[in-house]
């Protein structure tokens, strides 16, 4: 049998042929109706496609509207049914579902949440108890204490991109692993940071923060890619689950970053009032902020260290989806074509991607690294360390709300991730300019709590757009040999950002910050408009699909939805990107990639002695149907395929259930 075009892609729904001819078959002309059926539901799912095979980008808006409103009220009814049937068998056994499917993938960016965020949350506590060292810099070196962010940010630098190489290379679950190990290492190293004098202490602070971050910095990649792909499914056709629901598995991990935070602002509150005699008010001892803050890290290293052993030993799959592309792509070790070729044909999304997200964290790490600085604007008359973390507390529960809303509207196909984003974006710079330009306004004692609903808004609309958005985008609109590599530059680029205003908010007062920041929501809100193409209810699969056209030097013979205009950005559609786009040549390349997957695997059945191990089929059977259709009409002769695809539906006077009716071409 000739080589197929399956060898190129990761998991592609089928494999097309490389030398434009296919192994033929006899008896073309008698495909009965039940054979028609099945071959038009497998490659024309309901969820995305009218039962005339319209695909639900094609329909006019008003006939969109009401597909997309049908498909996701019928889902919705599906799930709330089945979260019934859950809670009448075990009312607990929803909370289980939630914990494993969505806490547990997330566990390790709740963690470092948890201790990222918390290096702000402790600074006011540390300065009040260490004044000499943590304010006024006369015991302590005024350069070492400030690199605390610096170090902190330029470690999960070099996390995201190391580790994302690494998870290209060696496999998402050593990625995961190393992480875990990284963290839990960098947490002992932070709870039981000391020195000889108090700058010895802050300078053994800052660098156990340093290789904390790297753990950190490699979450990024490692989460959103083993998530996403862990989801796809190992089948030869998409399932309705990930094209319905892939974006919100991956944000409902992401969020447990809002739950780290929040916890870890509860945590520091409650050791606050056990080790400083039930009182959250100044003067702080010595003694009990040293406890404070260093029980506060021992707690997550407890839970990292669990998180060592869960990765290895209950996510050896973790890498299933890579090795098939690697397997397919006849790649050992790191595949560098891969990275060449994305950079050519996806280079403008590596732009829209690192570029919004580093306009997302001037905003969004700025606000938290010095979120102290914002609510001492609120609260100009406190010197009390807890009414801080209590503002602080009310700021992150909103930040949460804004983190579930991502997640339930980011599939969504009327909103979905590209306008979530430019929303997203274009709210934080109308909070921002506001205020800009009458700030006196604004922080008079008459209008501060006018402010202070800018402010919290402000977090809200970060995390219910740009901020769950990159961390969804950066790794699905690429290739799957080199998702973590594009997600951690990415990453790594807005993480540049964050280092953007922890050196830029050093030099400038907070009046001034509120002139500087809103613009870059203004430019993020452009280059997600202009580069990034919205991926809303395509599959990951249909997009590996095109990739192994691309790959195979055959880009202008791919016709599928991966190139309609609503999955292209729009600087691709005025490149031209989409213009062979054809719904009906796409649904005879599909019969025909079909069948070549088919016949392979029939091949390799009949190999005796030869098990069909690994493969991307092998817990997915093909439609009794489309079996039957395709072991009839097989023969040896190398001169004949058919194509079929689906006419336009006709109706019975009589009857009101309608039959597909099919064309069968003769290709020579």
């Amino acid at each position: 049998m000739t080589s197929s075009l399956r060898d190129y892609g990761a998991a592609a729904p089928h494999g097309p042929n490389m030398e434009r001819h296919h192994v033929a078959t006899q008896d073309v002309s008698a495909i009965n109706p039940n054979e028609a059926g099945a071959l038009h539901n497998l490659l024309h799912p309901d969820d995305i496609y009218t039962e005339n095979g319209t695909y639900w980008a094609d329909l006019p808006m008003g006939q969109r509207l009401k597909f997309v409103t049908h498909v996701d009220s019928q889902e919705s009814k599906k799930e709330l049914r089945s979260i019934g049937t859950m809670f009448k068998n075990d009312p607990l056994s929803p909370l289980g579902y939630y914990l494993r499917n969505m806490v547990v993938p997330g566990a390790g960016l709740l963690l470092e949440g948890y201790v990222l965020f918390s290096i702000g949350n402790v600074r006011p506590l540390l300065q009040a108890a260490f004044p000499s060292c943590w304010k006024t810099f006369d015991t302590c070196n005024k350069t070492w204490t400030e690199a605390i962010d610096y170090l902190e940010i330029i470690g999960i630098i070099v996390g995201q991109i190391l580790v994302g190489v690494i998870g290209d290379w060696l496999g998402r679950r050593w990625g995961l692993i190393q992480d875990a190990v990284i963290m839990f290492v960098g947490l002992i190293m932070l709870t039981a940071a000391w020195g000889v004098d108090q700058n010895g202490w802050v300078i053994c602070y800052v660098w156990s923060l340093f290789f904390y971050g790297i753990g950190v910095g490699g979450e990024y990649p490692m989460t959103a890619t083993s998530g996403m792909e862990n989801a796809v499914g190992s089948g030869k056709v998409s399932t309705k689950d990930d094209r319905l629901h892939r974006g919100r598995k991956v944000t409902s991990a992401f969020l447990m970053q809002g739950w780290g935070q929040f916890t870890n602002q509860v945590i520091l509150i409650l050791l606050l009032l056990i080790f400083h005699h039930g009182s959250g008010n100044p003067p702080y001892s010595k003694v009990a902020a040293q406890w404070t803050y260093r029980i506060s890290f021992a707690i997550p290293a407890v839970g990292t260290l669990w998180l060592v052993y869960f990765r290895y030993y209950k996510m050896r799959s973790a890498s299933k989806q890579l090795f098939l592309a690697k397997k397919k792509q006849k790649v050992t070790g790191y595949d560098t074509q891969s990275l060449k070729m994305t950079l050519t044909y996806f280079g403008p999304r590596l732009l829209a991607t690192a570029g919004a997200w580093f306009a997302n964290d001037i905003f969004f790490y700025g606000n938290k690294l010095f979120q102290n600085q914002f609510i001492a604007v609120l609260t100009p008359n406190n010197h009390s360390v807890m009414e801080g973390w209590l503002y602080n507390l009310v700021n992150v529960g909103v930040s949460l709300v804004g983190y579930y809303m991502a997640s339930f509207f980011i599939d969504n196909k009327l909103y979905g991730r590209k306008w979530m984003m430019i929303v997203g974006f274009l709210a934080d710079f109308i909070l921002f300019v506001v205020p800009a330009f009458n700030y006196d306004f604004f922080t008079s004692p008459d209008h501060i709590h006018a402010f202070q609903a800018m402010y919290f808004l402000s977090s809200f609309f970060n995390q219910f757009g740009p901020n769950s958005v990159t961390f969804l985008v950066a790794a699905e609109v690429f290739p799957t040999p080199i998702r973590a590599t594009a997600h951690g530059f990415s990453a790594a680029v807005g993480k540049l950002g964050a280092l953007t205003a922890a050196v830029l908010y050093n030099y400038i007062t907070t009046k001034q910050k509120f002139y500087v920041v809103p613009w870059f929501g203004l430019a993020g809100a452009l280059l997600t408009w202009l580069f990034l193409p919205d991926t809303t209810g395509l599959d990951l699969k249909e997009q590996e699909r095109r990739w192994s056209y691309i790959r195979a030097g055959r880009e202008e013979d791919y016709h599928g939805i991966a190139i309609h205009p609503k999955h292209l950005s729009l600087w691709e559609r005025i490149r031209g990107v989409g213009k062979h786009y054809d719904a009906a040549l796409d649904y005879q390349q599909k019969v025909e990639e079909l069948r070549a997957e088919w016949e392979a695997r029939q091949a390799r059945k009949g190999n005796e002695g030869v098990k069909v191990e690994d493969d991307e089929d092998e817990d997915d059977e093909y439609p009794h149907e489309v079996h039957n259709y395709f072991s009839r009409t097989a023969t040896n002769s190398p001169n004949m395929t058919p194509m079929l695809r689906p006419k336009e539906k006709q109706t019975s006077e009589s009857d009101n259930t309608s039959n597909e009716k099919f064309d069968i071409d003769v290709a020579r």
